[in-house]
């Protein structure tokens, strides 16, 4: 075992050593792995170019939004008003959305203790925990169905709204549409992930999605990365569209 590994370190002491400097030398670490992604497993590093991509749309979406926004003739509708609901008689501005808000960023809580105790090997908790982010995210996106629903039933359609702008409409159910399939996509595959962590797949090294290598639990803190990531994306999406 030993002289494997002294044999293993040798030739890739060898091949850096024969790795030419400059771009090239940059161009040949990337491309054949020798040193870019030596102590990153390859998953996580997809997950964090997933999301580096994913975040140049959401970006393009509210910078979009401000664009159309601040250059509209026609006055924007107060998300105050629009987001209002009538609680015992009275108009209580955006009390959904804070509730909505208050639900995703407490997933986020739940998520980290899941990856902390699956590195734990506390898979029962973990699991648990998992299942509380997904109740959660399926929370959310009950509150924001209901929220679509009661603005159709308003008016607001993506060509119109009875408030003001015609551009409301279609940046509405671009950019929280587009969110809420995210978070949708998240709680399936944390179901997913939640029930070959209770089964033992990971400890078991069980075939299947994410379960090829023995006591590897890398697949539930990436799942959380996607999480924490579709949670930040809610706080820039609340400020921005909710709170502007």
């Amino acid at each position: 075992m030993e002289q494997t590994v002294v044999r293993e370190k040798g030739e890739l002491q060898a091949q850096l050593q024969a790795r030419p400097g400059g771009w090239r030398g940059f161009v040949a670490d990337w491309s054949s792995d020798q040193r870019a992604f030596k102590e990153v497993p390859w998953g996580k590093a997809m997950m964090w170019i997933f999301l580096l991509s994913d975040t140049f749309v959401f970006s393009c979406f509210l910078i979009s939004y401000m664009t159309v926004r601040m250059s509209t003739v026609v006055p924007w509708p107060n998300p105050s008003e629009v987001f209002a609901l009538t609680i015992g008689g009275a108009e209580v501005p955006l009390i959904l959305i804070a509730i909505m808000t208050f639900v995703l960023i407490s997933s986020s809580g739940t998520m980290a203790m899941a990856v902390n105790f699956a590195y734990r090997r506390d898979r029962v908790r973990s699991a648990r925990l998992m299942l509380a982010t997904a109740a959660l995210g399926a929370t959310f996106v009950g509150m924001q169905a209901f929220e679509w629903t009661k603005l159709i039933h308003e008016g607001v359609r993506p060509w119109g709204n009875p408030w003001g702008a015609a551009q409301f409409g279609s940046s509405f159910f671009m950019i929280t549409g587009f969110h809420g399939t995210h978070v949708t996509f998240g709680v399936i595959f944390l179901l997913i992930t939640a029930r070959k962590v209770l089964r033992g797949d990971y400890d078991h090294g069980a075939r299947g999605f994410f379960t090829s290598r023995r006591g590897n639990y890398e697949s539930v803190e990436i799942m959380g990365l996607y999480w924490h990531f579709v949670d930040l994306v809610w706080v820039f999406i609340f400020a921005l569209f909710y709170l502007w």
